[in-house]
């Protein structure tokens, strides 16, 4: 049904755009309310305006907490104009209706992103606003809601083309994007106050960066780095370093920080958020040696990640390279004074220096954003949920160890992906292709191109293998022992194969696909 706009509430945070659509509604007749700043903006721009206070007889009070939290200005907004109940009561307590409400909320999550003081950040969190908001939405069969500047000029439209009225369909949808603005609203107020539970995707500055993935485009990053690491050296941190610097702190903290426990040092490489190269030897400048054998022309331009310190002989080695990141969780000064050579080379330390290299609850939850809208996630914690030895015989120490290892290397490469391992060393990879024959034949050609033997080694899968055809195809290559995660209909032809071959063969239960 038709509805004619006889009254407006008006009640804006943000004025711009608002002055075309106050002088249309005053051209068509309508009766305007309002309240503080924005009643002063339509009588500046000489429109006659009537102040909430004359409906409410009250003045905005608690330091303008309360001013339009009365039953005159929500019996307008609700009452139902076809409930004879709802007409008497309104006509009883002097109630007008409200036809035409346009109110936008305090602008919380631009606070939070400009400052820390709590106390401002508490005050911009409008409760009169997402109300009327609400109310007007729920009512839509006789309310015309608009809770965004955005919509002002869909307004202005429908108000020039129809005289005045709305139909239904166009204040149901007028309210459905209200709801989403409450919605969206909401969750960024509830992100405030569960930062200390790791559901942070709304705090933090917001900082400009130079461009996007590629120069057309635009991009900025909106978070707490300093919770993460602290720059040391270097250049602006890109888009595209922001994005290897998370795969390679993700990747690292699968191997604990080599300072607080007796065990070995981890290197890894990373470009364009895949492992291109991974060891972990009993000292940092061997496991750097290693990794960088493992794909030595893709580590031109990469991001470097070590747990453990970063002394002065594996930065003497590193210095020969050029890379874009490295980060570790402590350096020595003779090892910075070499690093920083470059003015550009961005080092960068972990917080804290010690134990994992970022607190767990950083991490619990991954967000991505498609189709005009957010997917979360927890974080792909853990390497196996069993370990079933399903082959021809049991692993040996060494093949268990390198199968473990593979297998966390698997997990951060993009699906579907392939890891040849020897001696906690990545000799081949294959990632991101649209077949796991083809991430094998790359993994078994990129071990050739650096004239790596693969007898003995073993391979790792992120998701199941469909067909023996890899199992085959690895031992050919000279693969003793296979890792994957099983739940194949044929997982038995693999079984076999491995059986008939005296292989070993390790089924997880658990799938690493990574998009």
């Amino acid at each position: 049904m038709d509805k004619k706009i006889r009254t407006a509430l008006i009640s804006v945070f943000y004025k711009d755009g608002l002055e075309p659509i106050v002088k249309l509604l005053s051209k068509l007749g309508v009766t305007i309310y309002s309240t503080g700043g924005t009643q002063k903006f339509i009588e500046d721009i000489g429109i006659p305006v009537i102040p909430v206070e004359k409906l409410t007889s009250y003045p905005s009070i608690l330091g303008g907490r309360v001013k339009t939290l009365h039953p005159s200005v929500f019996g307008g907004i609700l009452g139902r104009r076809a409930n004879e109940t709802d007409i008497k009561e309104m006509q009883q307590y002097d109630i007008p209706e409200i036809d035409l409400v346009i109110v936008d909320l305090y602008p919380f999550e631009e606070t939070v992103a400009s400052t820390s003081d709590e106390k401002l950040i508490i005050e911009k969190i409008d409760i009169g606003g997402p109300s009327m908001i609400r109310g007007a939405a729920k009512n839509f069969a006789d309310v015309t809601i608009v809770a965004s500047r955005t919509d002002y000029a869909n307004l202005e439209k429908i108000l020039e083309g129809q005289n005045g009225e709305t139909t239904l369909e166009q204040r149901k949808q007028f309210a459905a994007i209200a709801f989403d603005v409450v919605k969206r609203y909401d969750i960024a107020i509830s992100n405030y106050f569960n930062d200390d539970k790791g559901n942070n995707i709304a705090q933090g500055q917001v900082k400009t960066l130079r461009y996007g993935e590629n120069p057309h485009q635009q991009a900025s990053f909106k978070g707490n780095l300093d919770e993460i690491f602290t720059q040391l050296h270097g250049k602006e941190i890109s888009y595209n370093n922001l994005v290897d610097i998370d795969a390679a702190i993700q990747l690292i903290r699968e191997f604990p920080a080599a300072e607080t426990r007796n065990i070995a040092s981890t290197f890894a490489i990373i470009k364009h958020t895949n492992v291109c190269g991974i060891s972990s030897r009993e000292n940092i400048a061997n496991a750097w040696k290693d990794a960088l054998a493992g794909d030595p022309e893709s580590a031109f331009g990469g991001v470097l990640i070590s747990n453990g310190l970063m002394n002065k002989e594996a930065a003497s080695a590193i210095n020969e390279i050029f890379f874009e990141v490295l980060i570790a969780p402590v350096f020595e000064k003779d090892a910075l004074d070499i690093l920083q050579s470059k003015k550009n080379r961005i080092i960068l330390q972990i917080e804290p220096k010690v134990e994992n290299s970022i607190p767990s609850e950083v991490v619990m939850e991954m967000y991505r954003s498609l189709l005009n809208g957010v997917l979360i996630q927890t974080a792909d914690e853990g390497n196996y949920l069993h370990w079933k030895e399903e082959g021809g015989r049991v692993t040996t120490t060494g093949e268990k160890e390198d199968l473990i290892f593979a297998n966390l290397v698997c997990k951060h490469l993009k699906s579907n992906a392939i890891a040849l391992v020897k001696n906690k060393q990545l000799l081949g990879k294959g990632c991101g292709q649209t077949s796991r024959i083809d991430a094998l034949r790359q993994a078994i050609e990129k071990a050739k191109q650096f004239n790596f033997n693969l007898q003995g080694a073993v391979m790792a899968s992120d998701a199941f293998f469909p067909f023996n055809d890899c199992v085959k195809m690895g031992h050919a290559a000279g693969i003793t022992a296979f890792i994957q995660p099983g739940g194949s209909i044929r997982d038995k032809d693999s079984i076999e194969y491995c059986k008939q071959n005296n292989l070993a063969m390790v089924m997880t239960g658990m799938r690493h696909f990574r998009h």
